[in-house]
């Protein structure tokens, strides 16, 4: 898999993907991550890429000549599959759209900034929109390495044991379990005995029940 980041301070992200699993990802080649800086496809002397709004509202925007120049030139060198934009108002991100975006091949994901950007590349460029939730930041890196972290680490071979992806909360609507590890007593704190049990089926049947306890508990919307 392959996905382009474009950003105005491609620094942030470049330090992101150099370390834990999705370096390993990319010194194993399971994940191809290529940031560009939009300043070097603008044609202004001055390497700016944003400017003020038409109307007078308050704020600096985005401009699209350099987004289509920098979308433009990769796409002539492969097809996409999708070409996201990070924004506040866009489709919420969650396990289930992570997991979609995890079998496509290549992706671009261009962070938003400043007030945002012209309208106009939104409804020509774009191909998503997507958001982190329902708060404002001062950039789209933030989120475009949410998405790019939990994309990468569903790809196969990128995490060693493949099942522990497929356990992590939301994969099947709800929250996960509680895990422990040794020791099995600490200052009183005992792990539950069932899970010492080694009696898969009912190991099985107590994750299932706490699993739906915490979500009923902590996230009752999910269960709707």
């Amino acid at each position: 898999m392959r996905i382009d980041l474009i950003s105005v301070v491609p620094e942030m992200l470049e330090c992101f993907f150099e370390h834990s699993i999705l370096k390993r990802a990319r010194e194993k080649g399971l994940a191809e991550i290529h940031v560009h800086n939009l300043r070097d496809y603008t044609t202004n002397k001055h390497r700016k890429v944003d400017d003020y709004p038409f109307g007078g509202e308050a704020g600096m925007v985005m401009q699209i000549q350099p987004i289509d120049a920098c979308i433009s030139a990769l796409k002539a060198e492969r097809d996409y599959d999708e070409v996201i934009f990070t924004s506040p108002d866009g489709q919420q991100f969650d396990q289930p759209m992570a997991n979609s975006l995890s079998m496509l091949e290549n992706i671009i994901i261009l962070c938003g900034h400043y007030k945002g950007v012209d309208w106009r590349v939104r409804e020509h460029l774009i191909t998503k929109e997507i958001s982190i939730g329902d708060f404002v930041l001062t950039g789209g890196e933030l989120p475009a390495a949410v998405i790019a972290d939990a994309v990468v680490r569903l790809l196969p071979g990128v995490i060693g044991d493949e099942q522990s992806a497929l356990s992590d909360s939301f994969q099947d609507g709800l929250l996960a379990p509680p895990v422990y590890t040794r020791p099995a007593d600490y200052n009183g704190w005992k792990v539950p005995d069932i899970l010492l049990s080694g009696h898969e089926a009912k190991i099985a049947e107590w994750r299932y029940d706490q699993a739906l306890e915490r979500t009923r508990r902590l996230r009752p919307d999910l269960l709707k």
